[in-house]
């Protein structure tokens, strides 16, 4: 998965690639002739006391290094600018594949995890990239080079290598083997604090109103401690690599030194040419070791890019059409045609052969006890879900083949909780129209019963929002989604419960605002409330997931049980016949 990742992202990025390769080959050489230079001096130069020979190849020694560094600065210069484009690109990937997501996707991630797969899990791939462009990249022709050079000093003593190289890379590879898991576990646990943390925040003011701070910090506690302990297990591994590692380099020394002292006794070999040999084994071990701290960070970047994956290789289960209807003949007659629905996995389907017409001028209500599959009927003709069955049609036209940008032209959906973003109020109503002005804003606002409250505001239209709008009431947010809605000015208006938190004398005074307003408009509106549907031109009742009755209020209190059992738990007899 990591690999497949990066191959398809690191592609427009071959240039910058190939010169950072480039510039660390150059370094690494660089790098590996220093100590034969050195060599070179102490054998010609310090012991038979040149000291002409010295100074110059000194002046070499500095020239080469001043290469070295040049190249390195390049090198990481290149690998952080293209690392860090990578990151980018990936968290594009991630959020445009997610904004195509219908609601059953987003359902099936959650927002937590979601959030922790475009931040944190591609931080982690990030991070790869990082240290296999600075680190990575010079460590093989670190190691093969230095071998290289170490059999040119020195044959019989380079038969340590075949000890050191293979017990060094098998002690990581058995560390690395067992962080594997211990990352995935710990990314898992990465979300469930998002998740927690998320509905806490969120929640605060429930948590205060049942002061359950207690239990909420010990359920916070409990998640931490879970990330604590992964974190924890994976540090022990790491805290017993580095000491195995430098323990290996130590003893490898040693037995250069030991070996080499009695190759120079026995006239075998230089005292120049052990120096240099020393220095190919520390550089051969080093590149081990940067290769190792490679390995640490593959398994947990690994893990992290095949969660990018699942969310970059699942596709939209509302697909947009090859071939999309661009323009509709009528305006705005709305009919599903024995709708059913059913969620991925669910033992029984939520709506069953669903029925209806709602014709422009028109009020249509639906109406059914909690579970009934109410907001799922209305979601469906906006696309936030596709039917399993049946068709959903505007002006004769399936959805499914409507153009997106068509659909949310024509549909105004005010959802049941609803939200807003953070901004202000006049670039919240502008959502869906931003060319709309302030004078088409206030007149939405009025007709929202809204006009009153954002006047007091400091700043008017253009007074702040907190992000979900937590700085102001439910009755106020839903009265500014539903003006965001208006200001769009669609055929078709679908109000899902919009009304719950509205008093009944703001709830009749928008109602009848609305009717004025949208007297052209088709209308569907959800609602709990009978006395926000009860004058409607048609009422639908809904009763677990199934047409049970259709007509006005009349009609079916005097012929549908199911609506009179609703009503008379709301209303009096001669209320309800009122």
């Amino acid at each position: 998965m990591l690999i497949r990742l990066l191959r398809s992202h690191l592609g427009p990025y071959k240039r910058p690639i190939g010169i950072l390769v480039l510039l660390q080959l150059v370094q690494t050489i660089a790098a590996l002739f220093l100590p034969t230079l050195n060599a070179d001096i102490i054998d010609n130069g310090v012991i038979k006391g040149d000291s002409g020979y010295i100074l110059g190849m000194g002046g070499t020694m500095i020239g080469v290094t001043v290469v070295q560094v040049c190249c390195a600065i390049g090198a990481v210069y290149f690998g952080a600018r293209t690392a860090m484009s990578v990151g980018r690109d990936i968290r594009a990937s991630v959020f445009r594949r997610v904004q195509s997501f219908s609601a059953r996707e987003m359902g099936q991630f959650g927002a937590p995890s979601l959030i922790t797969r475009t931040t944190n899990d591609v931080q982690q791939v990030q991070m790869l990239v990082l240290m296999t462009f600075t680190l990575m990249v010079s460590a093989p022709i670190m190691c093969f080079g230095g071998i290289v050079m170490a059999l040119g000093q020195d044959v019989p003593l380079s038969s340590l290598l075949l000890a050191v190289v293979p017990v060094l890379g098998i002690t990581v590879s058995l560390i690395v083997r067992r962080l594997r898991p211990i990352f995935r576990t710990m990314q898992t646990r990465v979300d469930t604090v998002n998740r927690v943390l998320r509905e806490q925040i969120t929640g605060i003011r429930v948590i205060r109103a049942f002061v359950k701070d207690d239990y909420e910090q010990r359920r916070f506690g409990v998640a931490n401690e879970q990330v604590t302990a992964a974190s924890l297990a994976s540090g022990r591994l790491l805290a017993l690599m580095f000491p195995l590692v430098m323990a290996i380099v130590n003893f490898s020394s040693v037995a250069v030194l030991w070996f080499g002292a009695h190759r120079i006794d026995s006239g075998g070999m230089k005292i120049g040419a052990l120096t240099a040999f020393l220095s190919y084994l520390l550089q051969i071990l080093m590149s081990v070791m940067m290769a190792t701290f490679m390995f640490m960070m593959v398994p947990r970047a690994e893990v992290s890019a095949e969660r990018i994956q699942e969310v970059l290789g699942t596709e939209s289960s509302v697909v947009p059409p090859a071939e999309p209807v661009t323009e509709l003949r009528r305006h705005g007659e709305l009919e599903l045609f024995n709708v059913d629905f059913a969620y991925p996995g669910a033992e029984a389907a939520v709506l069953h052969g669903v029925s209806l017409i709602a014709r422009p001028g028109e009020t249509t209500a639906v109406i059914g006890s909690t579970g009934s599959g109410k907001s799922t009927l209305l979601g469906l003709i906006p696309r936030l879900y596709d039917a399993t069955g049946g068709q959903v049609l505007i002006d004769g036209e399936d959805v499914a083949e409507l153009d997106p940008a068509l659909l949310a032209q024509t549909v105004g959906y005010v959802p049941q909780k609803p939200y807003l973003f953070s901004g202000t109020v006049a670039s919240n109503l502008r959502y869906g129209r931003p060319d709309a002005t302030d004078e088409e804003l206030w007149h939405a606002l009025e007709v929202a019963q809204a006009k009153e409250f954002v006047a007091k505001l400091e700043g008017g239209l253009e007074a702040p929002i907190a992000q979900g709008g937590s700085n102001v009431s439910g009755g106020q947010r839903q009265r500014l989604a539903i003006a965001r809605a208006l200001v769009r000015t669609p055929e078709i208006y679908l109000f899902d419960d919009s009304f719950s938190a509205l008093d009944y004398a703001t709830d009749a005074a928008l109602r009848r605002a609305l009717g004025r307003e949208t007297a052209e408009a088709t209308v569907v509106i959800v609602a709990q409330r009978v006395s926000t549907i009860r004058d409607a031109d048609r009422i639908i009742v809904l009763d677990e997931g199934r047409v049970v009755g259709t007509g006005t209020h009349a009609e079916l209190m005097a012929g549908n049980e199911t609506y009179r059992e609703i009503v008379l738990s709301q209303l009096t007899e001669q209320e309800a016949a009122a």
